[in-house]
């Protein structure tokens, strides 16, 4: 069994920063890749940012230069540091892990979402 619990949403003024935290647990036997997902009302689930257990990050053009992924090896948790927030931000976004369970199974496992909203 692999859950994800995700924290750090909520609402902030055009420009403002959030700090989003989603930590890992259960049955992990180890992480390939933790990342961060985002879907707006009628729109399509996007990649935001992807990190590998080793350290090396993707992000979608849109968020580059304002968005960072981190990731705590110890504790399983994957972090994403959002500056300079725009209305566009605005949406569910869900953390992701891929990783090999205790059993040897390749295990994908969502997030349940945290809102994030960015007034104009």
């Amino acid at each position: 069994q692999v859950q994800l619990v995700e924290s750090g949403g909520g609402l902030v003024q055009a420009g403002g920063s959030l700090r989003l935290s989603c930590a890992a647990s259960g049955s992990i036997f180890s992480i390939r890749a933790m990342g961060w997902y985002r879907q707006a009302p009628g729109k399509q689930r996007d990649l935001v940012a992807t990190i590998t257990n080793g350290g090396s990050a993707n992000y979608a053009d849109s968020v580059t230069g304002r968005f960072t992924i981190s990731r705590d090896n110890t504790k399983n948790t994957v972090y994403l540091q959002m500056n300079s927030l725009k209305p566009e931000d605005t949406a569910v976004y869900y953390c992701n892990v891929v990783c090999i369970s205790t059993n040897y199974y390749l295990v994908e496992r969502w997030g349940q979402g945290t809102q994030v909203t960015v007034s104009s």
